[in-house]
């Protein structure tokens, strides 16, 4: 699972800071999550392929968060994009997209579905084999989601030599790799955990931004591999937190520990500071394993 970091500051674009985007490579997907101004000039400079993008991900309706979808829905239809492309966001982006392209008379020569969210309790949006993805119901001053990403448990590792050895028929390899028993060319039944191991771990994101201080997200979070979490606020101007609803470094914190993840990522930073250093010092005062995000950086896990 890797994490590619294409915007992570607040409200308006600069020169040397973009606005939320961010691309998660998961068995085979890659994911786009939020889609600020600059977010296809970010793609190419990360060498992400556009093709390879199916499904968007929108957290709510401010411009930081979406002004960049209809330029890349555009350019998908100058490439001659023939794939489907799924858009997942709050009530409302299909009239602003549509009406932008009504207006330009530049309908997509691809299929265009958007899943409009208005839940405001947890839901799984997107399943297949290998992942699912679940709303997150946040505490913003408009209606909006974070996203958990889940790896599904992969298949069984057969050791093919143990198989041959025990005298089981290839013909039961997928049986096996799915967890059953089964009976070899001399009518014994092997057990499964002779011939197969564990599968890996399955890996979790969760992506939450932008939201006030909540802990009604941490039953939905609990345990994952990464987090990323707004921190848009020094302790400093703390003050501005409820105002605004939107979290400090320090509350970011208290939710990676109260939800035991693994690894804490800030982003969302307001762009009055001139570093974003002392967001990390600030927040591993209580979580010490907190990375912070930077346009271009990606994260392994």
């Amino acid at each position: 699972m890797k994490l590619t970091i294409l915007g992570c500051y607040s409200a308006t674009p600069r020169t040397d800071a973009n606005p939320t985007s961010q691309v998660l490579e998961i068995n085979n997907h890659i994911f786009l999550i939020d889609c600020g101004e600059g977010t296809q000039v970010e793609l190419r400079r990360n060498k992400i392929k556009f093709s390879r993008i199916k499904h968007i991900f929108i957290s709510h309706l401010h411009g930081d968060h979406y002004f960049g979808l209809v330029g890349l829905v555009n350019t998908f239809r100058l490439l001659t994009r023939e794939t489907e492309l799924h858009i997942y966001a709050p009530k409302g982006l299909k009239e602003v997209i549509t009406l932008q392209m009504k207006l330009a008379k530049s309908w997509t020569n691809y299929n265009l579905i958007f899943h409009e969210l208005s839940s405001k309790t947890s839901e799984l949006i997107f399943e297949d084999d290998k992942v699912e993805v679940y709303t997150v119901p946040l505490d913003h001053r408009i209606y909006t989601n974070g996203f958990l990403f889940k790896e599904k448990i992969g298949e069984r590792k057969l050791d093919v030599n143990a198989a041959r050895d025990l005298n089981i028929d290839k013909a039961y390899f997928r049986k096996l790799k799915q967890g059953a028993d089964v009976v070899n060319e001399d009518g014994k039944l092997i057990k499964n955990e002779l011939v197969t191991k564990d599968p890996k771990l399955p890996k979790s994101y969760a992506f939450c931004s932008d939201t006030a201080y909540s802990e009604d997200i941490v039953p939905i979070i609990n345990g994952v591999d990464g987090l990323y979490h707004e921190a848009t606020f020094l302790e400093k101007n703390s003050d501005l937190c409820e105002k605004t609803k939107h979290s400090s470094a320090k509350e970011a914190a208290k939710i990676a520990k109260l939800a035991n993840v693994k690894r804490l990522i800030l982003g969302h930073f307001s762009t009055r500071y001139d570093s974003t250093e002392q967001f990390k010092t600030e927040a591993q005062g209580i979580f010490k394993n907190t990375e912070l995000a930077d346009d271009g950086k990606t994260f392994q896990f």
